[in-house]
């Protein structure tokens, strides 16, 4: 078991701690299930009142939420606490994992033309294909494939099943049998881009599938040959893009969202949940709905207008008959 005073933390991150400086933190913890010596944090309203009741050692906490923490005992202040918890993390796996981490796992498969740097690690069952090169801090977890030609950057994490540069859908009908398009380009995958588990890429037809630097992807996601997706873009699970959209930078798109194939969204757009995209949207905002996506504002008054759409009906026919009689 790891220990850490306090200090190291804000040492390491910054923060205002009230509290001593040398006590020891041995895990971390949500509020309610937190018990001493480890350290939690509060960063939405709905958890104050866990904060009085909580046996951690240390949480951290904003400006509003100051006054109640002085009542139980130390806090770090900071200006983002659910910022400052994401590296309180990082810094915790930092600690705990093994420093003896082989680079290449015995039962992965690499190719000898593969480059991959000394400090990528390859783990168990992973398939790595010809001409793949894979950049420095790079983590693929158990049973990741990279087929040929794909180019993996700097500090990126692929999670277990995921599948980068497997052929896009493409086939041309003659007499009504499908030929097939052979997929020709590859998929270039920037610097600090997370992809979820059993998340799957496909290589361009002709030009490169491409996933911009810092790029995040959950689990389940299918993203088309010759997409393109800005810096920073997050994705939620089971979302889908087809073949040659292009996403802008610092969009989110959310969970079980599809795009159709060949349209564009601009920087700063933001997908519901299970919203159907299917026209470009080139104005930054956030959008909703199947029938047709729109405006968010303007999707939740239709939705609310559909709603009443058999009593409306019933009042027109109403009136109609009455005008006729």
């Amino acid at each position: 078991m790891i220990s850490k005073k306090l200090s190291f933390f804000t040492e390491s991150l910054g923060g205002l701690l009230h509290g001593s400086p040398d006590l020891e933190i041995t895990g971390l913890a949500p509020l309610s299930k937190a018990v001493v010596g480890e350290l939690s944090f509060l960063s939405h309203p709905r958890y104050i009142s866990q904060l009085q009741s909580s046996r951690a050692s240390c949480v951290v906490i904003g400006k509003p939420h100051e006054e109640l923490a002085k009542l139980r005992g130390a806090y770090i202040l900071c200006d983002n606490p659910y910022v400052y918890w994401a590296k309180v993390t990082q810094l915790w796996v930092e600690q705990t994992k093994a420093k003896t981490q082989t680079q290449i796992h015995p039962t992965a498969v690499v190719d000898p033309s593969a480059e991959i740097d000394p400090t990528a690690i390859i783990g168990p069952l992973c398939v790595v294909e010809a001409g793949v090169r894979i950049g420095a801090g790079t983590l693929l977890k158990s049973s990741v494939t990279i087929s040929r030609g794909c180019v993996i950057g700097n500090h990126c994490i692929l999670h277990p099943g995921v599948v980068i540069g497997a052929d896009g859908f493409g086939f041309a009908s003659e007499n009504q049998k499908w030929i097939k398009v052979e997929q020709l380009g590859a998929v270039v995958i920037g610097d600090h881009v997370e992809i979820g588990a059993n998340t799957c890429i496909d290589r361009g037809a002709m030009e490169d599938t491409v996933i911009e630097e810092g790029v995040k992807l959950d689990n389940l996601i299918q993203i088309g040959h010759n997409v393109h997706i800005g810096k920073h873009t997050a994705m939620a699970g089971c979302a889908g893009v087809a073949g040659s959209a292009k996403i802008g930078a610092y969009c989110t798109i959310g969970g079980g969202a599809a795009i159709l194939g060949h349209l564009e969204l601009a920087d700063n757009v933001h997908i519901s949940a299970f919203s159907l995209v299917s026209h470009s949207i080139l104005k930054p905002g956030t959008y909703s709905g199947i029938f047709p996506i729109d405006n968010n504002s303007n999707w939740q008054k239709n939705a609310a207008t559909l709603r009443q759409l058999f009593s409306l009906r019933e009042r027109i026919k109403f009136l109609e008959k009455n005008n006729n009689s």
